[in-house]
């Protein structure tokens, strides 16, 4: 059992931790996600960036060496011609591999390597052409790239015709010969009108992803910073919750520990506490010891129960409680036993005191159903002078005049060691005991 049980609680602990930890994992996998993502589209932008480089520089190359060819009739000139021209031609036919429907992504590879694309760039290519093609900057990036297909098969069918001009010789018609270079001319504008657009909104674009990426990235990080606060702002009410409910819980088990559960009094511990704390500080003054003990109580509890025999004693307890000092203690002790502690009191104040007390109760009357019980008690007295004094001497002498009260008939008070007519007398105010 002992096992199964420690099994479980550690579970539950685990699951907690997970429960706490999540939140925090979740945003750094999706900051990671996130981070991932952008160098990949920032990787197949700037991939698109070089490959647009190259295009363009082999399209002016093959316009340049072919008519260089034209002039000198060099077929060495015609070969870099065909080399530069593949180029362009082969990134066109990746294009139009990537625009089939279904796509063919081998051949698009084929193309793009044939372009002269570096081969770990080519899936980044592929992948951004795939996925956002209809994306605006890309988008009109396409049709820039797309508007030089003409004209690669222009310029690829005058190579073919100046090539079979050549084999026959040098051509000797100027005419001739100046329509041709003007033609490649007019293609060399065309090619670098086109190749311009297609690399400004490339930039563009790609300042506009890196901004765009930016942003993402400095709001999923503030996004964490904030989840970060608020959860540790939220760990930090929750210590403070529990340590409210674990100081509460101690000031309700401390006061437990110290009061009775039915009056509210101060318990038997307490009072003892409270005692040998007065009787270590016994000086000029004396201290005053109250034991009381009901009379009528055992009628009460047997003849309507102990319902009703805790409704007297909680009644008692208030009635015990409202003429007593600031400083005096009033404490249940047990059944229907109670004690009172009065600093810094005289024998004779105490014994005025008690005879209030007897007073008190002798003209309370307590109800139950449609039943009344008198109610009186017996006070046993003792007051202390002697700082040598034990708790268990000063307990004794009081519970011994308790007891002599009660031998004495009841509902008296009984002061140890003084006759207690003499007491009460000596307690009067001037004007009676002159009277």
């Amino acid at each position: 059992m002992f096992r199964r049980t420690s099994t479980s609680t550690k579970g539950h602990s685990f699951l907690h931790v997970i429960k706490l930890v999540s939140p925090f994992v979740m945003v750094v996998v999706l900051q990671a996600t996130i981070a991932g993502f952008s160098l990949e589209v920032m990787s197949s932008v700037r991939a698109y960036v070089a490959g647009e480089a190259l295009w363009s520089r082999s399209q002016k190359n093959a316009v340049y060496f072919l008519n260089r060819y034209l002039h000198s009739g060099d077929k060495s000139q015609f070969a870099q011609y065909q080399a530069s021209l593949a180029v362009p031609i082969g990134d066109e036919f990746a294009r139009w591999a990537l625009e089939r429907d279904p796509v063919d992504v081998e051949a698009a590879r084929i193309g793009f390597l044939q372009g002269g694309n570096h081969p770990d760039d080519v899936p980044g290519l592929i992948w951004l052409f795939r996925y956002f093609n209809r994306v605006s900057f890309l988008q009109e990036a396409i049709r820039e790239w797309a508007a030089t297909d003409p004209m690669l098969l222009e310029l690829s069918v005058f190579g073919e015709v100046i090539r079979s001009e050549l084999e026959n010789g040098p051509v000797r018609d100027g005419s001739r010969l100046q329509f041709l270079s003007s033609r490649l001319s007019e293609l060399n504008t065309q090619f670098t009108v086109h190749a311009n657009r297609f690399s400004t909104v490339l930039g563009e674009g790609s300042r506009a992803i890196k901004l765009m990426l930016t942003c993402i990235n400095i709001v999923t990080a503030l996004t964490l910073i904030l989840l970060l606060i608020w959860h540790t702002r939220r760990l930090v009410l929750q210590r403070q919750a529990f340590e409210d409910a674990l100081h509460a819980e101690k000031e309700r088990l401390a006061w437990q520990a110290s009061h009775d559960w039915l009056t509210g009094l101060a318990n038997r511990r307490a009072f003892e506490a409270r005692l040998q704390g007065e009787l270590d500080n016994v000086a000029a003054a004396s201290l005053g010891l109250i034991l009381l003990d009901l009379d009528q109580f055992k009628n009460v509890n047997d003849s309507c129960g102990h319902l009703a025999g805790d409704r007297l004693l909680c009644q008692v307890s208030r009635l015990l409680q409202q003429d007593r000092r600031p400083h005096d203690l009033v404490a249940r002790l047990g059944g229907d036993e109670f004690g009172l502690i009065l600093p810094q009191c005289s024998p004779f104040d105490a014994a005025d005191i008690a005879e209030r007390l007897r007073r008190s109760l002798e003209l309370f009357s307590f109800a139950w159903d449609d039943r009344c019980f008198a109610v009186t008690a017996s006070i046993g007295i003792t007051c202390i002078t002697d700082r040598d004094t034990t708790l268990e001497d000063a307990m004794r002498r009081a519970d011994a005049a308790c007891y002599r009260a009660k031998e004495k008939g009841r509902n008296r008070v009984q002061v140890d060691g003084v006759r207690p007519d003499v007491v009460l007398i000596a307690a009067r105010p001037r004007e009676a005991a002159r009277a």
